[in-house]
């Protein structure tokens, strides 16, 4: 019997019994026996059976508590993985098809995720959920399985990836009607929030109420924040998580979102994870850093026993020069992605590399040989986490398994020379399907349905008139 489960027993009068070590948990348990003692202790009435759509949007089911435990049966229509940010659906083509019968995808509770909705009133509890045909096969397309797919070819071949996302996000005025431009909000000096402000602690210290919100929701969750900074955006901050196994870090990334919306709505703000929210400021990133170990030594391929660095980690970066271009859209999702990705920005706009360099796509930081790592500086915050960690860690792999060479580092500023990468959504998308070795490891099943539903957004998007095309073509054309 593991310690975590054992309880002590009493030795005589007035002894007191131990809480199993289960209860204690903030987060996880190990099965639905335990979820029923763990819900119970907590006064728990209702829960949240939640997974991430394509957009990483929390879709899903509430039900009592006691529904939950009684292991009753949870589906959700496959369309929920179809649909375009707008609610829309694609249409057939280049491989998509639209499933007629629409039929039910099986929920299933991953207990390890098990924790309190600190926001709401009453007590709830949420979990995550993977996804299987109602036959228990797995399901290619849905997020989750979609880098559960590219850490099982890791595994093939003795590797395990650890990674280390960082997030960036603004807060913002209240914005009800969407014609308008999205403002800096008004901290606690009584102003509005202005630029300028990279690792101030005083921009920090604008919003302490809120950001002590943040913290506090999050370590009733389980989730652990290793810092937060202010950036350089008038609002703009950075939270960094700290390293561990990419689906729980995942998951982690796709709980903070909800939080930090949560908590800004508390302190009526709001929260925003768009790449370029604001014209004039800098856009916001998710950076990933990653390194790869040795399943049975445990050590990190990147380095070799005397501390330099091994063709493995040359072949890595190779293959995220070679292939980051063509899995783009999955870093940068929307139309929106890619006014963050100009030159002379914050943004890279190349498929270069250097030591401790921000202004090439993979920065290797400053570390000690055992922590040598690639930080992919390409994918913006509105990216799903689980797809871009699916798709940075893919075009690593490829590059070690194909062996590719990367270029010579770079040494200076990169961020003004010639743009690398697609300027736009359907290039980006063209890109995305025509490359067979990313179409491989990601799976056929999800290209076809996430290039559909690409383009079926930006159709939806031409749909709009700008305010640019009123002030320019208006009167002049």
């Amino acid at each position: 019997m593991s310690a975590q489960k054992k309880e002590a027993r009493s030795t005589g009068r007035g002894a007191r019994v131990r809480t199993p070590a289960f209860l204690q948990s903030l987060r996880g348990v190990s099965d639905l026996k335990q979820a029923t003692a763990w819900l119970e202790s907590r006064g728990i009435e209702d829960i949240e059976c939640i997974t991430p759509d394509q957009a990483g949007v929390a879709r899903g089911k509430m039900m009592p508590s006691k529904k939950f435990t009684s292991n009753t049966s949870l589906a959700l229509p496959s369309a929920v993985f179809m649909a375009t940010i707008s609610g829309g659906y694609p249409e057939d083509g280049h491989g998509f098809v639209y499933p007629e019968d629409d039929g039910d995808l099986k929920l299933v509770p991953d207990l390890s995720t098990l924790s309190i909705v600190p926001w709401e009133s009453d007590p709830t509890a949420q979990v995550i959920c993977d996804l299987v045909h109602q036959d228990g096969r797995s399901i290619e397309f849905t997020p989750r399985n979609v880098l559960r797919r590219i850490l099982a070819a890791y595994a093939e071949h003795g590797l395990r990836p650890v990674v280390a996302p960082e997030i960036e996000f603004y807060l913002v005025r209240k914005n009800p009607d969407p014609d308008y431009p999205l403002e800096p909000p008004v901290g606690r000096s009584g102003r509005a929030i202005g630029g300028g402000q990279g690792y101030s602690i005083a921009g920090v210290n604008e919003f302490d109420e809120l950001i002590d919100d943040i913290y506090h929701f999050s370590e009733a969750q389980g989730l652990e924040i290793d810092t937060l900074i202010h950036e350089e955006g008038a609002g703009q901050l950075e939270i960094n998580l700290r390293h561990g196994d990419p689906i729980e870090l995942a998951d982690q990334v796709f709980m903070f979102k909800r939080t930090i919306r949560e908590a800004a709505f508390k302190h009526d703000t709001y929260a925003t994870f768009m790449a370029k929210p604001i014209q004039g400021q800098p856009g916001s990133a998710m950076h990933i850093h990653q390194s790869i170990v040795d399943l049975k030594t445990g050590n990190n391929v990147f380095t070799a026993i005397d501390g330099t660095e091994t063709e493995a980690f040359r072949h890595f970066i190779g293959g995220m020069q070679r292939h980051v271009p063509s899995a783009l859209v999955m870093f940068a999702p929307y139309v929106n992605s890619y006014r963050r990705l100009t030159q002379s920005a914050s943004a890279p706009v190349n498929t270069k590399w250097g030591y401790d360099n921000r202004t090439t796509a993979f920065r290797v930081p400053r570390s000690d040989p055992a922590g040598r790592r690639v930080e992919n500086r390409i994918p913006s915050s509105d990216a799903n986490p689980y797809l871009a960690i699916a798709a940075s860690l893919a075009c690593g792999l490829i590059g070690m398994l194909n062996k590719e060479h990367c270029d010579a580092p770079v040494g200076t500023s990169a961020n003004e020379d010639e743009i690398d990468l697609p300027r736009g959504l359907l290039e980006a998308v063209e890109l995305f399907e025509g490359d067979d070795a990313l179409r491989d490891l990601l799976g056929s099943d999800f290209v076809t349905t996430y290039a559909a539903i690409k383009k079926a957004e930006f159709e939806t998007f031409m749909e709009v008139i700008s305010p640019w095309e009123r002030e320019y073509l208006l009167l002049n054309v």
